[in-house]
């Protein structure tokens, strides 16, 4: 079995600009980023993720696994399920999720995207 490759470590200066979320319904949340691994073909990937305040219509199109490092959050899935976001909290978001995302303070997350 082949040992992975690690990666220099993350440095918080090595985030990239990714623009503003296209499906806002309030504010303007910027987001930025960095992306630490995607797998061929782009089937999966893996990266560093903040957004800034502001409300959006979210549907995710893979399943993602994420854990919030800083910032509070609410995503409110269409069927009226509410997931609270606060620094430390864990979540899976599943293949065709939809609902809303607003984010209150600036949220930073790590995710992994299958």
């Amino acid at each position: 079995m082949k040992t992975p490759v690690m990666t220099s470590p993350l440095a918080i200066t090595d985030t990239v600009d990714w623009g503003i979320i296209p499906t806002m319904l309030e504010g303007e949340s910027h987001t930025s980023g960095k992306l630490l691994h995607k797998g061929p073909n782009g089937e999966n990937e893996c990266g560093l993720w903040i957004c800034t305040p502001g409300k959006w219509a979210c549907h995710v199109t893979k399943d993602e696994f994420c854990h919030f490092l800083q910032g509070r959050a609410t995503y409110v899935h269409e069927d009226g399920e509410v997931i609270e976001i606060t620094p430390d909290t864990a979540a899976f978001f599943p293949q065709d999720w939809r609902g809303t995302c607003t984010v209150h303070e600036t949220i930073k997350k790590v995710y992994m995207i299958r």
